[in-house]
This record gives C-alpha cells, structure tokens and sequence, in this order.
C-alpha cells in the first residue's frame, strides 16, 4: 500500500526525520531505506542498533508519530495509475488484495479516503501475521483469503524488503520504485522492474 497505491513513504520519512532532529539526531537516508516495509519491531531494532542503547527510543516514536500525522492530515495522495490499474482488473474479474505493514485502521484509512477499501476482496494488515516483511507470512495469507496459490498471484511491490516477502512467498513480482532504487537482488527476485503503475498496466493489457 504505502509507496505503491499511495504517495505516503515520502511523508513518513519526513516525519521521522524531523522526529530524530528534535531529539538532537540525524537519522541517514541508509537507515530509512533498510527499515521500509519492515515491522515496528524490525524498524526500532534498527534504530536501536544504529544509535546505540541510550537512545530515547519512547520518546522518538512518540514525535514520530506526532510528526507522520501531521503530514498526513493534509492528505496523503494516490500514486499515479492507481485507478486505471484497479479498474483494469476489476474489468477482467481478477482477484486482487493489499498486504501491508501497516495497522487496518491505517489501511482502512488511508484507502477509504480515496474510495479504495471495498475494490479489494481482502486486506492483509500488520494484525493478521505474527511475521511480517521480508518474511512470506503477509502474502501468504493474502493468497489464502483469496483462495489462490501464490504461484498463480502477481504481487506489486515498492520496498526491498517488500519483494522479499513476496519472491519467498512464491508468487511473480514486480517492482514498482518509489524511494528506493532497484538493486541487483531486486532484479533478481523480480519478473520486472516497472517505472509506474501505468506501465504495469500496459504491460497486464498486452498479456492479455
């Protein structure tokens, strides 16, 4: 969900950084980019391991939060092609869910404002696993909610841990770049490297 269907990952960064800067900390772009899509736990162990152990954890994730929301609440936009692809789909009967790392109330959220939520049969939220991204378990279960094999989904993805998860869950992915550039592992895992969704699109189109 988060740097795919919506333009939030910039926000959240933003709202982290100016969090660590209150606090007297900068927080590196290399840190972001490894926790991006991770859990909470993940993401504060990484924070942990780069700042040391007297960081003010609490206290960090408490701006944090104050921070991301304030950013949020100018609105948080869709990322481009999201319409067109979803009614693509939607027009061929295809199946289709969100695994996210993020809450539902999040999700439910941030999809209901732009009148999303119900075009998905299911949304997998960071409640529904006890493992989460790079781990398989979130795709997984989007697979199983939608009586599918993973081997027959195709999983659209903006984050490395993302694809991740994805690959090891077995399904085809492809890699829709938001803030973190393509890697040669990503090439790897992935059946393609997309500029948008609007290519993603055209590329669903032709294969009929």
């Amino acid at each position: 969900m988060d740097g795919l269907l919506i333009d939030s990952e910039a926000l959240v960064r933003a709202g982290i950084v100016r969090a660590a800067q209150a606090l007297g900390h900068h927080f590196p772009d290399a840190l972001f980019a490894r926790t991006v899509g991770c859990s909470d736990t993940a993401y504060e162990a990484s924070v942990r391991e780069h700042f040391g152990p007297d960081f003010p954890m609490e206290r960090f994730l408490a701006r944090e939060a104050v921070e991301i929301e304030r950013a949020f609440a100018a609105g948080v936009c869709l990322k481009t092609g999201v319409i067109e692809l979803i009614d693509h789909v939607e027009r061929r009967g295809l199946m289709r869910a969100v695994a996210t790392s993020s809450s539902r109330a999040t999700a439910r959220r941030h999809l209901g404002d732009h009148g999303l939520a119900d075009r998905f049969h299911a949304i997998v939220a960071r409640e529904d696993v006890t493992r989460h991204k790079p781990a398989p378990d979130p795709y997984f279960e989007a697979a199983r909610r939608l009586g599918m094999a993973p081997a027959a989904c195709l999983a659209l993805e903006d984050s490395h841990n993302g694809v991740r998860s994805a690959h090891a869950a077995g399904m085809m992915v492809v890699m829709v770049p938001d803030l973190l550039e393509p890697t040669a592992e990503m090439h790897g895992l992935c059946v393609r490297i997309a500029s948008d969704l609007h290519e993603v699109h055209r590329w669903i189109e032709a294969a009929g």
